[in-house]
């Protein structure tokens, strides 16, 4: 099992600031952190792998389709440019020297069409994909596919559906996480909703209820990590939370209140609460 740190918490893209942060979070006990990649400048990856790597920090990276560049737009003009932006991140993170390229990879954040997704949606969708995840395989990264709630996708918004579209994709390199966060406000049945991601599950987002701190809200954290002991999960165990630091990140992510003392004091919180659950079980 490893332990990781969305840094978008912090900020929405690596500064030279950032350094004693990161050195903080090895400090404390992270394994690597999750990078936000949407600058798709290679060199400057590369340097911030030579740093990470000299902090000790594994890392996976995490993006977001715009709606300028949506897999599954009508527009095929508007597929190819996404198809060629997450191909171009995908090299940022072979510099980067990420695992994996995390996030809802299929379709645009917080672009709706008012309807259910269309056949043709998810054929666009898995052709797309296909290619994407051939350009994963060339940079030595993973895919890992993100459900979103239904407040912020229309397209993919439970386990069930995510596995049978990386199924369809049927690519090594593209594989699934899931958040606890989504599953949370979608899924019935959380067991039945891990269990059914398990062949294809390379990380897993615990996220509260209320975006804050793992383990101080409402989420049935006893049920998922039961249910990930069964499964014999190992992968990482990443911490994905939101405040007010990030202007842009407010609007997107519906944070109007701060729910945590400091976020430093949430990333130490959290990870001791994942540890402490890690080690009942495994």
């Amino acid at each position: 099992m490893k332990f990781g740190m969305n840094l978008l918490l912090w900020a929405d893209d690596l500064q030279e600031d950032m350094l004693q942060l990161l050195e903080n979070l090895k400090e404390m006990g992270f394994d690597g952190v999750e990078v936000p990649v949407f600058d798709l400048d290679i060199d400057k990856w590369k340097k911030w792998a030579k740093h990470l790597d000299d902090i000790g920090l594994e890392r996976t990276a995490v993006t977001v389709c715009s709606e300028e560049a949506n897999p599954i737009s009508q527009d095929p003009a508007i597929r190819k440019k996404g198809v060629e932006t997450l191909n171009q991140t995908l090299e940022c993170c072979q510099a980067l020297g990420a695992y994996a390229l995390l996030g809802p990879l299929h379709s645009s954040l917080g672009v709706f069409s008012g309807k259910a997704p269309t056949r043709q949606e998810w054929d666009w969708g898995v052709e797309n994909l296909k290619t994407v995840s051939e350009q994963a395989a060339a940079c030595g990264v993973l895919l890992g596919l993100e459900y979103l709630n239904r407040f912020e996708t229309y397209f993919l918004t439970c386990a069930a559906d995510a596995v049978k579209f990386v199924r369809e994709i049927n690519h090594p390199s593209c594989r699934l996480m899931y958040d606890t966060f989504h599953a949370h406000i979608e899924e019935k049945n959380i067991t039945e909703a891990i269990h059914s991601c398990a062949d294809h599950l390379i990380l897993v987002h615990t996220s509260e209820n209320d975006r804050s701190t793992p383990g101080k809200g409402g989420v049935d954290w006893k049920t998922t990590f039961d249910t990930l002991r069964e499964i014999n999960y190992d992968g990482w165990l990443t911490i994905e939370a939101f405040g007010q630091s990030l202007e842009d990140l407010i609007a997107a992510t519906k944070i109007w209140r701060r729910m945590y003392e400091t976020e430093d004091q949430l990333a130490r919180d959290g990870l001791n609460f994942l540890k402490g659950e890690v080690a009942k079980r495994w």
